[in-house]
């Protein structure tokens, strides 16, 4: 007799038992609810506002008024250095629910429709050989006035950031998902719906989609990381948010004047930035083991 495949909740099962054994991933999963907790419910415990200005302590270093010291305006670090975090998560999981949304649309279709496979596949082509960073630059400083004066500085950057990395970051996720729904596609339970008679979407719906989530969501923990370190380098160079609007980015441009009198201001955003993004390569890297179809439950 063949064995029948675990059922649906035992493999669920059995992956959150994999993910649990991956130490790093532990450590990842728990340090980016720390930094969700942080830059959330912060500002209801650490009240002093951001943007307040008391130029008679600029500069100062660490204090109890001050744990993490003030910038060169007189603004507490730590207040920023949360308002900056709130921003940039923000930032990086709406770019990456858009990149997601558009590459597993046009991976579904790829895979699953054959005529526009190829069209499909031409045009991931044709965006992955455009280089991003110039064409971030130039989108930006060609819609940054319109967004601005139609939406307000802040939500008008916003969506610009979100829409321009969305749109140049989808790319990966459509060849996992297409090469995903190629392989699920040719499975026996989906030729056997075929064979009754059930219609493509229905199939699509209900059998492919739902077997290629696992590599969507792995495709979707490397996106938030790239999302976040690309609106950091461009608040880096200036290009982002107002220059009175706190990111994590932003924070680090305001420091490299003070590099050496007061290193601690570069320290505290770039470890922020350095160990969100490591956290979330780790939790990509449980998620990948866990869910890696080859990892058969015992």
């Amino acid at each position: 007799m063949v064995e029948a495949p675990p059922g649906r909740r035992f493999r669920e099962r059995h992956a959150l038992r994999q993910f649990m054994r991956h130490k790093g991933a532990l450590l990842g999963f728990g340090f980016l609810v720390f930094i969700l907790f942080f830059v959330a419910f912060g500002p209801l415990i650490w009240t002093i506002d951001p943007q307040f200005i008391d130029i008679r302590a600029r500069n100062s270093g660490m204090s109890l008024s001050h744990p993490l010291g003030t910038d060169q305006l007189g603004r507490d670090m730590l207040a920023r250095l949360m308002a900056g975090g709130r921003t940039s998560v923000a930032v990086g999981g709406a770019a990456m629910l858009l990149s997601l949304v558009i590459g597993g649309l046009v991976g579904l279709l790829a895979g699953f429709v054959r005529w526009l496979d190829g069209p499909l596949m031409r045009l991931t082509d044709l965006f992955l050989a455009l280089p991003l960073l110039p064409l971030l630059l130039v989108a930006i400083l060609l819609f940054r006035d319109l967004l601005r004066t139609a939406f307000g500085p802040e939500a008008g950057i916003f969506l610009l950031m979100v829409g321009v990395m969305g749109v140049t970051g989808w790319m990966q996720v459509a060849r996992v998902v297409r090469g995903e729904v190629l392989t699920v596609k040719e499975r026996e339970f989906v030729i056997a719906a075929r064979a009754v008679g059930v219609p493509e979407h229905r199939i699509a719906r209900r059998h492919v989609l739902p077997n290629v989530l696992s590599s969507v969501m792995v495709s979707a923990t490397l996106g938030m990381a790239n999302a976040i370190i690309t609106e950091s380098a461009l608040s880096f160079l200036g290009l982002g948010f107002p220059s009175d609007f706190a990111t994590w980015g932003r924070l680090l441009f305001d420091a490299t004047d003070y590099l050496q009198q007061y290193p601690g201001r570069v320290l505290w955003p770039g470890l922020a930035i350095s160990l969100t993004v490591l956290s979330v390569n780790y939790m990509g890297d449980g998620l990948r083991d866990s869910l890696d179809p080859r990892v058969r439950p015992r």
